[in-house]
């Protein structure tokens, strides 16, 4: 009798969101690996991956029950929209008219303000290809929500794959022009989550230039070279090697809490962004994107505060994000990639994380 595993999804009941019932999906590969996700915020709660001796591990940083997220969730996880990381003084211009959003960043906005997308439940369809197996997600958010103009209707999928894949597929429409800028932001800690920090992960960034930023964390506008700097992750480093460096910018960020410019030959060709590697398990995680920019993230506003699934404190840089996109501020930067969406075009990108040991 086989006990291979087979493409699977499983639901159940995940507790309340603000009144809200909510439910947990969880996915299962050939190969017996497996992740969850929650209707609330589209958060991705555990997802396992092999080690280099086939040992499952869970890899994402999360909660086990959907009320903790409502309380205290630093976006693990989660889909965050309409516009991933930080607008210049909550505020941009499109078209001649002048937007004002919620400052929730010091004056800021980030992520896409007080309710973005990480809080809000999302509509949930289950899909099944020859190879994987997905959750089609999909939100309205009303002309005005947040802020934002246009009536934006988004839909991600997310497929876990025989080939030990976790990808994302983005699209969206508006019926009047607006700004979008969405990601996954996934803490991972490839020694499992709870264990410790990642400042020994290596990371590989396939980046010769990143977008510097100003002791408010917003982009000056430069594409500076990473060349001689603690910035340079063109071969695999450990995370922890300069993260204390005596340098403006990892100050400004209390470590690494950039965005780099990714080498692309052709905007919107899927495009090999980052690899992380954990030393001790082998685990090994690639990351391949449309988009023309990264966020490395390293944990640092991480405190011990936020209680994990498995009992663990998350403290100081126990976990890193790798948020595909399209660079922080661009509304205010009109010399960085447009994020402008019109009506009657589409926006779509895609983004794969791999999983693998060596």
């Amino acid at each position: 009798m086989s006990t291979r595993p087979e493409l699977k999804i499983i639901e159940k009941p995940f507790g309340k969101a603000n009144g809200i019932a909510c439910d947990l999906y969880t996915l299962t590969n050939a190969k017996g690996m497996s992740m969850s996700v929650t209707n609330y915020g589209g958060i991705v709660t555990a997802l396992s991956a092999p080690d280099k001796n086939g040992n499952f591990a869970d890899v994402a940083l999360g909660y086990g029950d959907v009320e903790s997220y409502v309380r205290n969730n630093p976006y693990f996880g989660a889909i965050i929209g309409r516009y991933g990381n930080r607008i210049a003084n909550a505020t941009f211009t499109l078209e001649g008219v002048k937007y004002n959003l919620a400052a929730n960043n010091g004056l800021n906005n980030l992520h896409g303000g007080t309710k973005g997308f990480d809080k809000v439940v999302w509509g949930v369809k289950e899909r099944k290809a020859a190879d994987s197996v997905g959750l089609e997600l999909s939100y309205i958010s009303k002309d005005g929500e947040e802020g934002f103009p246009g009536t934006l209707k988004a839909t991600i999928v997310y497929w876990l794959t025989n080939a030990n894949e976790f990808k994302i597929e983005y699209s969206a429409i508006t019926d009047k022009t607006t700004v979008v800028n969405l990601t996954q932001h996934s803490y991972f800690n490839l020694a499992g989550e709870g264990s410790g920090d990642i400042l020994n992960h290596e990371v590989m960034l396939n980046a010769d230039r990143y977008t510097p930023v100003n002791e408010n964390l917003i982009t000056t506008g430069e594409l500076a070279s990473v060349k001689k700097t603690p910035m340079d992750f063109t071969t695999a480093t450990k995370v922890g090697e300069r993260i204390n460096a005596d340098f403006a910018q990892l100050k400004f960020g209390n470590g690494y809490d950039h965005n780099w410019v990714i080498n692309q030959k052709s905007p919107g060709r899927m495009t090999l962004a980052a690899t992380v590697r954990e030393p001790k398990t082998g685990r090994f995680m690639e990351v391949f994107t449309t988009e023309p920019g990264v966020q490395l993230y390293c944990g640092n506003f991480l405190d011990g505060t936020a209680i994990g699934k498995s009992g663990k404190p998350y403290a100081f840089r126990n976990g890193l994000c790798l948020e595909t996109q399209h660079f922080p501020d661009s509304p205010n930067r009109p010399e960085f990639p447009s994020v402008a969406l019109k009506p009657g075009a589409t926006y779509k990108t895609t983004t794969v994380f791999k999983f693998s040991a060596r």
